[in-house]
């Protein structure tokens, strides 16, 4: 019982360190990508102890479903971010307004 509530902390502990990537460096965006993925994570590792704590499945097929929609928002958000830096030769995120269609 002890050793869930370390898991739901090391789980917040993560969230918490993601979203201070977030906010503190708004400047690099692969830095940005990264805290998401990070995000992503602890919320998975949340369902998947919740869902063990719980007995039930659904919070891991949950954590399945999330961590899908993570790959898929990592490997496009890093190919706009080569086809990016192809045109500008920088990842600057203060230039990124430039890229209105």
């Amino acid at each position: 019982m002890i050793s869930q509530f370390n898991y739901m902390n090391v789980s917040i502990m993560l969230f918490l360190i993601s979203v201070l990537g977030m906010f503190l460096n708004q400047k690099n965006i692969l830095i940005m990508l990264m805290s998401l993925e990070m995000m992503f994570l602890s919320v998975s590792f949340n369902l998947i102890f919740c869902s063990i704590h719980l007995d039930d499945i659904l919070g891991q097929v949950f954590s399945l479903v999330i961590l899908t929609v993570a790959a898929a928002e990592s490997s496009i958000g890093l190919a706009i971010l080569v086809i990016y830096y192809r045109i500008r030769s920088t990842i600057s995120v203060e230039l990124m307004d430039l890229m209105k269609g």
